[in-house]
C-alpha cells in the first residue's frame, strides 16, 4: 500500500506558472507515476507520466511543451512544472501510481493508488 500526497496548487493569473509535487509514502524502483486533472463537469484526463526506473516521460498532446514532469529531489517525489497557464488549465490535479512500467497512454483504470488532489485556479 502506498499513500500519495499532492501539493503546490493555488490561484494564479493566466500566463503564470506553478510547480505541483507528489510525494509517495514509499519508493518503488520500477513504477509509473502520472498526473491527471479534472475540471468541473469534465472527465478526468491523464496528462503526464514518468517511469521511475529510467525517467522516461510521456505527455498528452494538450500539455506538450508547457508541462514538464520530473523526479523530485527525493526518490519518492515527482514534480509537475506547469507554465503559461490558461483558464482551461484550471482543475483539480491528482497524482497516481502503478507498480509497473508506463504505457504509451495514460488511463486512470491502470493506476492502483491515488492522491486526494490539489486545486489549480487560473484567473484571466
Amino acid at each position: 500500500q502506498v499513500q500519495l500526497v499532492e501539493s503546490g496548487g493555488g490561484s494564479v493569473q493566466a500566463g503564470g506558472s506553478l510547480r505541483l509535487s507528489c510525494a509517495a509514502s514509499r519508493y518503488y524502483m520500477s513504477s509509473c507515476i502520472a498526473w491527471f486533472r479534472q475540471a468541473p463537469g469534465k472527465e478526468r484526463e491523464g496528462i503526464a507520466e514518468i517511469y521511475t526506473g529510467t525517467g522516461a516521460t510521456y505527455y498528452t498532446d494538450s500539455v506538450k511543451g508547457r508541462f514538464t514532469i520530473s523526479k523530485g529531489f527525493t526518490q519518492n517525489t515527482v514534480n509537475l512544472q506547469i507554465n503559461s497557464l490558461t483558464p482551461e488549465d484550471a482543475a483539480m490535479y491528482y497524482c497516481a501510481l502503478r507498480t509497473s512500467s508506463c504505457k504509451s497512454y495514460i488511463r486512470q483504470n491502470d493506476f492502483q493508488f491515488w492522491g486526494q488532489g490539489t486545486q489549480v485556479t487560473v484567473s484571466s
